[in-house]
Formats: structure tokens, sequence, C-alpha cells
């Protein structure tokens, strides 16, 4: 980078005379403190996503500092500057309806402001894919730090933690097995302190693989936010995105097709969560690839999942951590890997799993030969009711309703299913299949996480505690269960989904790949003459507007269609 393009003289506010501009940039910015020095050094903007709303964002104070310590060793000036900061229990109606106004706000600020390389630092579940979105199309070095999971905590000798033991707690109090006693205790136990969910929910899947598709240092994903190693690699994290500055390693030179399919590998390994497929299909989107569905799902096929963790498993990230990280697995899955993709080091990923410390013996990563799961965390589903695809966490499923054929019971919304699930008089039994409708992108809107659609209580105090579940919703990464999501094309965009009706039947076959509805082509197309268009209050102006005109489908990750480039190529590849 020359002299005349870093730091200060990077995108000069335009007042027609270039060197006015700096002269007035200068002088407001020494009106913080800064000196002729600091200000001839390269810049590093650092991204401060914390939010008195954000529980998992309490540390980022904490690791800004780290960051800039590793900066300033490093010889180049930290600037902090905030950007939104969404937390998935705070965000109405859903994190999913912001996490695209994240990324551009992200993208938009990293453009403004003048910064040589840039530090992002998230952590709850759509920040991290809404910062990798928004480096994409910004287009300057860039390098992601997560905050980290949270300890566990403990209810009556029980480990527990957010947010698997959230729903397990919860359902146990709907189907009438703990009282208000226990469940007030339990809430006091489960987020004990700062971090993400410690689980693999959508945080810890988002952090691991960003970690395998490069753009995070290595051992990044698990440090525990409270721990030392946190601050460490924050520290080193400031440190390497001066050394990306200088060589001028961007995004798009690191997340390149071969890098998505490591990520999509490590995705099917770790049983990550179903909003991953979501998320790595609209980072792929900003780098100019689509996301082949079927290609991933045949490496489903070869890809077993390795790591036992909730909700596929028994324990929590803090264990992988003590296990090595990600670095076990990448080592189980080496043959399946692209050992060749750049990270933001400069290396190979070959080139960091052979220098990073030597394996040992621990109990929560497997090998390919001996898996927790026999194929990958993930399945897609075709079928009448599902052409664009479907997806179902098959390592997170009931294994007797793999296969099934049942009656719907429909719900037109989350509304509606809010309030009729529990109803005392509603026709449903344990062997009907229970199916949302509008609750996708646009119908909700937002696809919201209800696609984890409570038994109704009178079944669960029958002790129920599963059933075949679709809707074109998402489901959180900390939830199980034989549950169908991201039925595309949506309901409320022309999908089969919406011309579903009680008493239908419905057959479900994961070992196929198949979802059926079981009613003739004619009585479908008659009951598309009865489908009207969902409407929603305010959708005439203001970001519900822009959201609902512009929003695409789960298979394209729900970005906005103004905001992908066109594609040149698909990932995974059926070349390799």
């Amino acid at each position: 980078m020359s002299d005349d393009t870093r730091g200060l003289k990077r995108g000069l506010t335009s007042y027609g005379d270039a060197g006015f501009s700096l002269f007035l940039r200068k002088a407001f910015i020494k009106g913080m403190g800064y000196s002729d020095d600091a200000l001839e050094r390269p810049i590093i903007g650092v991204v401060d996503t914390s939010s008195s709303y954000n529980a998992c964002h309490a540390n980022v104070p904490d690791l800004i500092e780290a960051v800039k310590r590793g900066v300033m060793l490093a010889g180049a000036l930290p600037v902090p500057f905030p950007t939104i900061s969404i937390h998935e229990s705070f965000a109405h109606p859903t994190s999913m309806y912001l996490r695209n106004l994240m990324s551009m706000d992200t993208e938009e600020m990293i453009r403004a402001q003048p910064m040589d390389a840039v530090v992002m630092i998230g952590g709850c579940d759509k920040t991290v894919p809404a910062q990798l979105m928004g480096a994409a199309s910004a287009g300057i070095p860039a390098i992601q730090l997560v905050t980290g999971p949270m300890l566990t905590g403990s209810h009556r000798n029980e480990r527990v933690g957010a947010c698997t033991d959230c729903r397990r707690f919860w359902a146990r109090y709907r189907a009438e097995e703990i009282d208000d006693q226990e469940i007030s205790e339990v809430n006091d136990q489960l987020v004990p302190g700062a971090g993400t969910c410690g689980v693999m929910g959508t945080a810890s899947t988002m952090a691991l693989v960003t970690e395998a598709m490069g753009m995070m240092l290595p051992g990044g994903a698990t440090a525990p936010a409270v721990s030392a190693d946190r601050r460490r690699i924050a520290e080193a994290t400031g440190a390497c995105a001066v050394s990306m500055a200088r060589d001028g390693r961007t995004p798009r030179a690191i997340m390149t097709r071969k890098a998505f399919e490591n990520a999509l590998t490590v995705l099917l390994a770790i049983g990550g969560s179903t909003n991953g497929i979501v998320h790595l299909a609209a980072i792929a989107g900003r780098a100019g690839l689509s996301l082949d569905l079927e290609a991933f799902d045949r490496i489903g096929r070869d890809v077993p999942v390795l790591v036992d963790l909730k909700p596929s498993g028994r324990h929590y990230m803090q264990d992988l951590h003590h296990a090595g990280g990600l670095v076990t697995i990448l080592r189980a899955l080496r043959e399946h890997l692209h050992l060749d993709c750049v990270t933001v080091t400069g290396r190979t990923l070959g080139e960091e799993i052979d220098a990073a410390p030597a394996g040992f013996e621990q109990e929560i990563v497997s090998s390919v030969a001996d898996p927790v799961y026999a194929e990958g965390g993930m399945a897609v589903l075709r079928g009448n009711l599902a052409p664009g695809g479907a997806i179902v966490k098959q390592s997170a499923a009931s294994p007797q309703l793999m296969r099934h054929r049942g009656r719907a019971v429909v719900f037109s919304s989350v509304e509606d299913m809010g309030a009729r699930v529990d109803d005392p008089d509603l026709d449903v039994s344990a062997e009907d299949v229970l199916v949302l409708q509008n609750a996708g992108p646009k119908g909700a809107p937002g696809m919201p996480e209800a696609g984890y659609m409570p038994i109704p209580r009178k079944l669960a105090r029958d002790g129920i505690k599963d059933m075949v579940r679709i809707s074109d919703a998402r489901m959180s990464g900390t939830a199980s269960g034989t549950i169908v999501l991201h039925v595309t094309p949506e309901a409320s965009a022309g999908g089969a989904l919406a011309l579903v009706r009680d008493g239908d039947m419905i057959e479900l076959d994961v070992a196929a790949r198949r979802l059926t509805l079981d009613v003739p082509e004619e009585e479908l197309e008659r009951r598309r003459g009865e489908v009207t268009e969902r409407s929603h209050e305010g959708s005439d102006r203001g970001y519900l507007n822009l959201f609902l005109s512009s929003v695409l489908q789960a298979d394209r990750g729900c970005d906005f269609s103004f905001l992908v480039p066109a594609a040149t190529g698909k990932v995974p590849s059926s070349d390799d």
C-alpha cells in the first residue's frame, strides 16, 4: 500500500480540496489527543459491538483493550468504532430480521472511515455472519474475533448452560415435570456470565466455521469469554491485522470456493447449527459464490459428526477448548479438507495444523472411523413440499421418526401456533406432523426461530418428547428434535407449504432425502386459488419495506438481492 492511500489519507471526505480534507480530519482527531507520530501510522479499525442489551458481548471492552495492545505493539494505530449490536433474545421480531442491516452498517462504516484493516468483534448468533458479509463486500483486510463461549453453571449438582438446557428445562416445565420454584432456580444458572451459548448453537458453529475458513486466528474459536486465553487471542488478532494491512490480504483472497468447502465440511462434522447453512450461503453470496445444497448433502454422506457437544452430544464448548479446540477436529478431518487454503496469517490451513501443539488423548472429538453420528449433522430434503430444498438436523433427531408418515396439523402463522398449540381441544396425536406456515423470510417476516414448535401441552403431559415438525422457519442451533426447516420456497413466496391443510398425509424419509405431501396435483392447483397474500403492518415504509421487497429465500442465505453480486461459481464443487 502506498503512503498516499493509507492511514488518515484513505477515503477523504469530499470537500473539493483533498489537502483541506486531510487538514480538517487531522484537526478534529487531534482533539481526541492523538499526536502526529500516531497519526502517521497505519490505522486498524476495531468494530465495537458492546451493548447493555447484549450479554454475549459483555467482554467486548476488555477485548478491545487487548486488540489495541496488539495493534500498537505491531506499530500501528487502533481506532475502535461502534456498529449495530444484535442479541438473539432482545431483537424484535427476530435477530435474523436485522442481520442484513448490521451487515450494511458494518460494510458502510468500514468504507466510510479511514482504516487499512479492521478487526471485527462479534459473538452472538447473527453478528459474526453480518460482519463477514460486510467485510466481504467492503474489500479491505479484515479479521474476525469472537467474544467466546460462556462457562457452564450448575443446577442442583447438574452442569447446565445456555441454551440447550434452557429448552430442555422449559419443556419439562411445560410438561409439569418441574414446578415454578425449580424453573426460577434454573433461570438463575443458565447464563452464569459473559459469553455466547456454551453448546453447539449458532454462535459456536459460526466461530468454528469462521476459523476453518481462515478468517480467524488459529485457536480463536473456542477460548471461553472470561479466560486469559481469550485476551491473548485478542492481542494476537490486533497484531495480525497490522500484518494483513501491510500485505493487503483481503477477505476475497481468503474466502475462496475451497475455503467455503472447508467451512461446510466442518459444519457437518461438528453437528453444527442449521442456521450455519443459511449464514454460509449469505457470506458465500457476497463473495460471488452460490451454495449447491445437493453437493453439500453429498459431503454429509461421507463426513460424519465427530464432536460430542450438546445438542447432538453431551458436552460444552469449554470441554472442546480443553480438548485442543478446532485443530483437534481438523486433524481428524484432514483427508476431507483443502489444506492449501490461505488463512489470515498468510500461512495455509495445512501449515497451521502442522504448527499447532501436538494432539493428545481426549474424549470430545472422535475419529472418522468411530464417529458420534455416522453421517453429517444435516441432511437436505427434496420433494413436492420443498422443491427448493429443506434442512433437517439429523444428528439431533429421534431415530424412530426419521422415516415417518403422519397426518398434518396446520398452523397458519406463528401467532396462530401460539394461540392454539396448547388448546386442550386441538385435534392432535403423537403420530401427527405439526406444520407451521408463513414463518419464512417474507412471511414472518425475518424467518424467526419458530421451527422448534412446542409439543402440544396435552401431549407433553403424557410424556411425548418429540414429533415431526415442518416449517419455513429456522431453529436455534441449541435445539433438538425431528424438525424440518427452511422449506423453500416459503409459504409466503408461493411455496407448496401454503397449500397444506389439516388431515393431509405427509411423508418424511430422511435416508431417501424425501419430503412428500400426499395430495393430488389437481387438488393442490385448486388450493392455489384460495391463497391470499400475507400483509404486514408498516410494510409501506422504512426497513420493513426494504426487507420484504429485497430478501432472498433460505437457499440463498436470506440476504438482500441488491447486495449480492452475480455468482461466478458454486460451493461445494463436484469437481474436487
